[in-house]
């Protein structure tokens, strides 16, 4: 099959697996106008992806697959949470953050998260914290008696009974510690407490010149770790959740009237660079859908698969929502993973757009082949319909990765890492890269649209240089 130029997207993909790259997270009220960005009160953290550029890097696919199974093993299993929610950030996450906790302020790595709710780090003292990281950074422990800020939140606070959903904790008592214990699916579990302190950043104001600011919010003090948790390899200081729950720094800030309950991200996922913002995003062009209420992660109503816009003709259980089945959009997937009865009939029309091809399956079970065209004249667009007017286009270039002179395809069945997820689809950084994407939890909504977050990144930076 052979495309014309104008159908064709102007940049192509590579992968070669990534380095650590950095990207910009940024505190906001962003307001799009004619391509370019006007801020208003923007607070601007360094942010870190564990896989970042694609085409400088000695990852691999299989890497990008492991660190999904781990994932989804955190986000789709039966969790015992009593208290707050949370992630494994040492293999469980793609970005991560330097955020100033405490007064005077130290400086901690937390992984950004929307697949989780609470903020938390390992505190002191910790039983068997990890106490370096293969990802070259410091590990530091918070110790709530050096803030002078810091204030531990106790079981008769209504914070207490807030996280644990207005559920009474059993053995919590007035005036006692609130506790929060997470069970992971794998065995790992993080044990630990809520305190209250300070939150640093820094904010650019309306003249682009950047201040201190700072903001009280309430986080975990995780001092007993095991399993994965425990790991050196690319271990964390903790997580940064950006889930609905109202325990979540998004819900605090609104709450405290900081910003609106809206955030939204926009990520090169190539070449590096992008930014995430809290705060209200005025985008033209923007479409919605509803997010799917009662739901613990981001879930939407898929409606239409199609491939060159021809409907893909599956089973229509891959469009319903319940029970161990639905669509997750979840930024912290490398891929996109397919429900298993959407996933066959999509992977045969794409290796039928080229017959001739050999295709192979490699380790791990990723389909590859090899080919010196253009693959974006040569394959189908494949487009994701949803409730409403949203829509979603996925091109050839970001579905299918360079590894090793083998283009791989990076649709992957939903099935394949458990029986159990067979009806789930989630789409991750493969499919969100290059689109600005806004999260409304005040109106409980989720859209986007494409963006060049590349030059998103490059007024983010201009701005912190006060130019």
């Amino acid at each position: 099959m052979v495309r014309s130029n104008e159908e064709c997207s102007a940049r192509s993909g590579s992968f070669n697996g990534s380095r650590v790259r950095l990207l910009e997270i940024s505190l906001a009220l962003l307001i799009f106008i004619s391509g370019f960005v006007r801020v208003y009160s923007v607070g601007v953290f360094n942010l870190q992806h564990k896989f970042g550029n694609r085409a400088k890097s000695n990852h691999s696919l299989v890497d990008y697959k492991a660190h999904d199974m781990r994932r989804h093993a955190r986000i789709l299993a039966n969790i015992d949470m009593p208290i707050g929610g949370t992630a494994d950030p040492s293999v469980a996450g793609l970005y991560y953050a330097q955020v100033g906790l405490g007064n005077p302020p130290k400086q901690y790595y937390v992984q950004v998260d929307t697949g989780s709710d609470i903020l938390w780090v390992n505190c002191v003292p910790c039983d068997k914290c990890p106490k370096s990281s293969g990802l070259g950074i410091r590990l530091t422990l918070y110790n709530p008696d050096k803030s002078s800020s810091g204030s531990i939140i106790t079981c008769d606070q209504s914070f207490c009974d807030l996280a644990s959903q207005t559920q009474s904790v059993q053995g919590c008592q007035s005036g006692q510690p609130c506790d929060y214990n997470v069970q992971y699916g794998d065995g790992s579990s993080t044990y630990g407490y809520f305190v209250k302190d300070i939150m640093q950043y820094s904010e650019v104001t309306g003249n682009f010149k950047t201040t201190a600011a700072n903001a009280s919010v309430i986080f975990g003090c995780g001092y007993q770790q095991s399993g994965e948790l425990q790991s050196t390899d690319q271990a964390l200081d903790g997580i940064l959740g950006f889930g609905q729950s109202n325990t979540s720094i998004i819900s605090q800030l609104a709450l405290s009237g900081k910003v609106p309950r809206m955030f939204a991200h926009c990520l090169d996922g190539d070449i590096g660079g992008g930014i995430l913002t809290i705060g209200h995003v005025v985008q033209n062009g923007l479409n919605t859908t509803p997010l799917v209420p009662n739901q613990p992660h981001y879930n939407v109503n898929l409606t239409k698969i199609e491939i060159d816009g021809a409907a893909l003709n599956v089973d229509q259980r891959v469009f319903e929502t319940g029970e161990k089945e639905g669509t997750i959009i979840d930024s912290g997937t490398t891929l996109a993973y397919i429900s298993t009865p959407a996933y066959k009939p999509l992977l045969a029309a794409i290796m039928q757009a080229e017959p001739g091809l050999q295709y192979s399956l490699q380790q791990g079970g990723t389909v590859c082949f090899v080919y010196d065209g253009s693959v974006d004249e040569a394959f189908p667009v494949i487009t994701f319909y949803f409730e409403g007017s949203l829509s979603m286009k996925v091109y050839p270039h970001d579905y299918l990765l360079l590894s090793d002179n083998l283009w791989c395809i990076g649709w992957q069945d939903s099935g394949a890492q458990s029986a159990d997820n067979k009806y789930v689809t989630i789409l991750g950084d493969l499919v969100l890269k290059n689109k600005l994407v806004v999260y409304d939890l005040e109106n409980q909504t989720i859209g986007w649209v494409d963006y060049n977050c590349e030059f998103l990144e490059y007024q983010v930076a201009r701005w912190k240089q006060g130019i």
